[in-house]
C-alpha cells in the first residue's frame, strides 16, 4: 500500500500560543479604543486632553520597545509575557474599580493606560521571539500567519466591540471585559512548554542599543523604511489624537459608531493582507511598498475633507 502523505500540524502548545495571542490582542484593541470615547464621553474632555492621553498610550513604545526586546534575550519569554499580560489585567481592572468609586479623572485615566500599554509592549515584542522556540523551521510560515491573522481579528473587531461596549452597557464593562480577556492570555500561556535556551551574553544594554541604532540608520533599505514608518506612525497617532471628540462633536457619531469607525482599520488590514500577495506577483516589491504610504495620503486626505463635508461615511 502507498505510504499515507500527513500534513504537519501545529504543535498544541503554539495553538495555546496564538489563542493567547488573539486574547491579548483583543484586550488591546478593546481598551485602546474604550480610552478616549471615555474620556470624551464621560469625563468631557477636548481636542487637547485627549491628545495627552493618546501620547501616554504611545509613550511605551517608545520608551520600552528596544529595552523589553532586551529582556526577552534574558529571561524567559513565557513569564516575561505572562507578567506584563498580568500588569494589562491589573491596570485596566483599576479603572472600572475608579468609575464605580467615582474617582476617575483624566490624569487617572492616562495613568492607568500607560501601565496597561507598558503591558501591552512587552508582551508584543516577546511573542514574536517565542515562536520559533515551539514550532520547527518548516512550520514557521504558517505559524506566523496564524499570529498575524488574530493581530488582523483584533484590529477589525476590538475597536468596534469597545465602542459597542461603552454605548451599549457603559464604560466599567467595557474595561472590566478587556481584562478577562487579559486574564486568558494569561492562564493560556501558563500551559505553554517554553524549551531552555543558551542563555545571551552579558553585554551593557547600551552599549546593544547604540549598535542596533547604528545598524538601523546606515542600513540602505531600513533608514528610508524605519523613516517612512516613523513619519506614518507620527501623523497615525496625530489623528487618532483629535478623531474622538472631532467625531462626537463634529460627525455627531455615538460611541458605538466611533468603535465601528475605528474598527474600518482593522477591515482595511484585511483587505491589504489579501490584495498584498497580488501585487507583489504583478509589481515591482518597491512599488509595492510605496503604495503604503500612498494610500495612507489618500485616507488622510479624505478624513481631511470631512472638516468641509462633515459626513461620517467619509471617516468610514
Amino acid at each position: 500500500m502507498p505510504a499515507t502523505e500527513h500534513t504537519p500540524t501545529l504543535p498544541p502548545t503554539f495553538n495555546r500560543l496564538a489563542w493567547s495571542n488573539l486574547a491579548a490582542q483583543s484586550a488591546e484593541q478593546i481598551a485602546l479604543a474604550a480610552a478616549p470615547i471615555v474620556a470624551v464621553l464621560t469625563l468631557g474632555v477636548g481636542e487637547g486632553q485627549t491628545g495627552l492621553l493618546q501620547t501616554a498610550l504611545t509613550l511605551p513604545f517608545i520608551l520600552f520597545a528596544i529595552p523589553a526586546g532586551l529582556l526577552a534575550d534574558r529571561i524567559s519569554r513565557r513569564w516575561l509575557m505572562a507578567g506584563s499580560e498580568a500588569l494589562r489585567a491589573t491596570a485596566l481592572l483599576a479603572i472600572p474599580a475608579a468609575i464605580a468609586f467615582d474617582l476617575l479623572t483624566l490624569p487617572l485615566l492616562a495613568l492607568l493606560g500607560f501601565i496597561a500599554v507598558c503591558g501591552t509592549v512587552a508582551y508584543s515584542v516577546a511573542a514574536p521571539a517565542l515562536v520559533p522556540s515551539l514550532v520547527p523551521p518548516k512550520l514557521l510560515p504558517s505559524a506566523n500567519a496564524r499570529i498575524e491573522l488574530a493581530r488582523t481579528i483584533a484590529f477589525a473587531s476590538g475597536p468596534a466591540l469597545g465602542g459597542v461596549l461603552v454605548g451599549w452597557v457603559g464604560a466599567a464593562p467595557a474595561f472590566g471585559f478587556a481584562a478577562a480577556l487579559s486574564v486568558i492570555a494569561v492562564v493560556l500561556l501558563s500551559g505553554i512548554y517554553e524549551p531552555a535556551r543558551e542563555p545571551a551574553p552579558r553585554r551593557h544594554p547600551l552599549q546593544e542599543i547604540r549598535e542596533g541604532a547604528a545598524f538601523v540608520l546606515h542600513h540602505p533599505l531600513l533608514r528610508p523604511v524605519f523613516v517612512t514608518q516613523f513619519i506614518f506612525n507620527t501623523a497615525s497617532f496625530l489623528l487618532l489624537a483629535v478623531f474622538v471628540p472631532y467625531a462626537v462633536r463634529r460627525l455627531e457619531l455615538t460611541a458605538s459608531g466611533v468603535g465601528a469607525t475605528l474598527a474600518m482599520y482593522g477591515v482595511g488590514m484585511v483587505f491589504g493582507a489579501l490584495l498584498a500577495t497580488r501585487a507583489m506577483r504583478r509589481l515591482p516589491f518597491g512599488t509595492v511598498i510605496g503604495l503604503g504610504p500612498v494610500t495612507g495620503f489618500v485616507a488622510a486626505g479624505v478624513m481631511a475633507l470631512t472638516t468641509v463635508v462633515p459626513s461620517a461615511a467619509l471617516a468610514v
